[in-house]
């Protein structure tokens, strides 16, 4: 390189020799004249050629391919597949820290399921059949119910599908319906409109206007003529002047609902409970004499016909919306079933649920670290799922922890760096049919779960950086919290 900068750098000066003497020769010739400016260009391109020549080419001076794309994967943080992780620590770790937990898990949700059974059954007992909606059984989901919650204190999430009393009925307005009025950015969202049945039912005359007023209705056992009550589930559940459900009415009628219920049922029970936040009604906390705490989140839903997708007022971890009018329809039971119908097809001991305790860990220490995020423990676990779709069930074996952590881990990671994470069951071809997902959830358009986020950009380059430091801190922590031995050697 040196010896060809050198060459051009002798043609450039005997070209600019040449030039001199022409001029001197014939200063007064046109034709001299254009050569010279001729003579001149030519140098300046052949000089400039010479620098991009020595900038393109002098080695260690030309970035890698490979070394700058994971450079903008990792936002200067260590690459997920590089990740430096002992399989002996590991393995304590989960058999320490990790299974304890689970273990003790089953006895709180024995507790939860009898003891919320019995509020509910105080909360039908108080509920107004004429006005209140009908309360139906709870739902278990989330990670308590899917066996792989880790963090304290344990939290139940619950949902609980409620029904209109008679003569009204729902009916649902989807973002993925034809046609949809429903904006872009409230994708998984719909309407919940409430009619009264007599109005759209083919077999009855009574919510015919030309009829009488008076007119009996021996179909549905009851007559509408009545203006008192005529439109108090609309004033107590509905938004104003609208036919739509509205999420702050039906949480705030909730949240009266289990006050009065737990009213009629606490002289049975020796604890304490408490509303953790009065914008969601059913954010409880059950303190016992013992300073032991366990968190229930109860949430109103309605269920969609029959499907096991539930429209809910909130998610636990939920950012909000500002439409009181949208709520989310939550696909929580299929995933639930999708996860249990994968682990039968996995090799015994296997290490899914492993993987997704030890992010789910890392996820809580480093939020006690920086402070929360955006990135939430649902985003973690659909990241699970899809790597359960793609790779092939002998590979989840219990040896291959540290590699399928290092493989979630780098699915999080691409995903953060393209900024796109897809929901696991809306427009996804690879789900099983035994899930039995309505097809016209399968067919819709794909739902990026980042995308309220980055249209966010300080939100989201926080997550971002949350991420990073996590994995960052990840051979750190685990190793913090892995029990040792006095003499210093990890407790195998």
């Amino acid at each position: 390189m040196k010896e060809h900068e050198e060459k051009l750098q002798a043609e450039r000066e005997r070209l600019e020799q040449e030039i001199s003497v022409a001029d001197k020769e014939d200063q007064n010739s046109d034709l001299d004249t254009y050569g010279w400016y001729f003579w001149s260009a030519l140098s300046l391109v052949i000089f400039f050629t010479i620098e991009v020549c020595r900038q393109d080419l002098i080695p260690g001076e030309t970035p890698d391919p490979a070394e700058d794309e994971e450079s903008c994967t990792s936002g200067g943080s260590v690459s997920a597949k590089h990740l430096v992780l002992d399989k002996g620590v590991l393995s304590n770790f989960c058999e320490t820290s990790i299974h304890p937990i689970v273990h003790e898990s089953g006895r709180v949700r024995e507790f939860v399921e009898g003891f919320a059974d019995d509020l509910l059954e105080a909360l039908r007992s108080i509920c107004d059949r004429e006005v209140d909606m009908e309360l139906e059984d709870f739902v278990g989901v989330g990670s308590m119910f899917e066996s792989w919650r880790v963090s304290k204190p344990l939290t139940c999430d619950l949902i609980v599908p409620f029904a209109t009393p008679e003569p009204y009925c729902f009916q649902f307005h989807l973002w993925c319906g034809v046609p949809s009025d429903i904006p872009l950015d409230l994708q998984g969202c719909g309407r919940i409109k409430l009619i009264k049945t007599s109005w759209n039912c083919p077999d009855c005359l009574c919510g015919t206007a030309s009829l009488a007023e008076d007119m009996l209705c021996l179909l549905h056992n009851r007559n509408d003529g009545s203006k008192e009550d005529d439109h108090a589930l609309e004033e107590l559940l509905c938004s104003r002047n609208t036919p739509y459900l509205s999420k702050d009415q039906v949480m705030k009628w909730f949240q009266i609902s289990v006050t009065k219920a737990w009213g009629q049922i606490s002289h049975k029970y020796e604890f304490e409970l408490t509303f953790r936040n009065l914008d969601f009604p059913g954010a409880l906390k059950v303190r016992f004499r013992s300073g032991k705490v366990i968190v229930l989140n109860i949430t109103p839903a309605v269920q969609l016909e029959d499907t096991d997708a539930y429209f809910i007022s909130h998610f636990p971890s939920d950012s909000g919306t500002n439409s009181d009018i949208h709520w989310h329809l939550s696909f929580t039971v299929y995933e639930r079933n999708l996860l249990k119908h994968m682990a039968k097809t996995l090799p015994e001991n296997s290490c899914h649920l492993r993987c997704l305790q030890l992010v789910s860990f890392l996820h809580k220490k480093q939020t006690g670290l920086m402070g929360r995020s955006a990135l939430t423990n649902y985003h973690l676990k659909t990241a699970l799922l899809h790597l359960l779709l793609s790779k092939p069930s002998s590979s989840w074996q219990a040896r291959n922890l540290d590699q399928r952590l290092r493989d979630l881990l780098g699915f999080l990671q691409k995903s953060l760096q393209e900024k796109r994470l897809s929901h696991i069951i809306i427009g996804n071809p690879l789900v099983p049919d035994e899930i039995g997902v309505p097809t016209v959830f399968l067919a819709a358009e794909p739902i990026n779960l980042f995308r309220p986020l980055v249209l966010q950009r300080q939100i989201y380059s926080k997550m971002v950086e949350h991420f990073h430091d996590m994995l960052r801190n990840a051979p750190v922590l685990i190793q913090e919290y892995t029990t040792h031995l006095p003499n210093g050697d990890v407790c195998h």
